[in-house]
């Protein structure tokens, strides 16, 4: 078969316009949570949180009971997150939330608010240099109310929250300010239906570790759309949380 001159001449050209495929496959995210009790295992919503990760999405609840934004960098936690972070990134879109403030707020703790809102922000910019992308959480509410009323007694350290991820630049999701409302709606008789032991209005059974895990994920998915692929979504149970009906 001969060919003209002409289609000799076209053909790297066409070769050239054709458009670029980009065969490389989406990376699904990886969730990594460093916190307190109100994140860890038996007492927070951590493991309900990662339980609604699918198609290809994986986390780990690396929070800590009893710890301090200072106990959990002391202590190695910090170091296991990054780890992990570093271990992943390559197959995954990693992110890492960072919710303290119940401890760190305390007179034993050692730390002032402005130490606090420091220790916040080396945590962010470390999860940034690693590699992912940091989401700083204000403090979950605690569920003791006075005279019908929530108290807020969280809101030094949420604040504080809100400044850290404002000075580095990062995501910050208020929890503290989704729960508190969410709380208040449902009353102290319902909010008590959630505690881990009798009287402990801080910490959270499989109840409301149910509850505020969707909470934290509508909370994710209402900042970032496009994860709803790998959060399952529960319609019914945001709906209430939204309208302030028990659940």
């Amino acid at each position: 078969m001969k060919f003209s001159p002409l289609a000799l001449l076209a053909a790297p050209l066409l070769a050239m316009a054709a458009p670029l495929v980009d065969c490389a496959a989406a990376k699904t995210p990886a969730f990594f949570l460093a916190g307190d009790s109100t994140t860890a295992v038996d007492g927070g919503w951590g493991d309900g949180f990662v339980d609604l990760l699918r198609n290809g999405a994986i986390g780990q609840n690396k929070g800590h009971s009893g710890a301090t934004t200072a106990s959990f960098v002391a202590g190695g936690d910090w170091k296991a997150v990054l780890d992990l972070v570093k271990n992943n990134k390559a197959k995954h879109d990693c992110y890492v939330t960072i919710q303290f403030g119940h401890n760190d707020q305390k007179a034993t703790s050692g730390l002032s608010i402005a130490q606090f809102q420091t220790n916040l922000q080396n945590m962010a910019n470390e999860v940034k240099s690693a590699g992912a992308t940091p989401i700083i959480l204000t403090s979950l509410t605690r569920r003791t109310f006075k005279s019908g009323v929530l108290d807020d007694s969280l809101a030094n350290v949420s604040e504080a929250a809100k400044k850290a991820a404002a000075a580095v630049g990062v995501t910050m999701l208020d929890l503290n300010a989704a729960s508190r409302k969410y709380v208040q709606a449902i009353g102290q008789s319902n909010a008590d239906t959630y505690n881990l032991a009798e009287g402990d209005r801080t910490h959270l059974n499989d109840h409301g570790m149910a509850v505020f895990a969707r909470m934290v994920a509508d909370l994710i998915l209402g900042w970032k759309p496009a994860l709803s692929a790998s959060i399952t979504r529960d319609e019914a149970l945001s709906k209430k949380i939204a309208d302030g009906v028990y659940a």
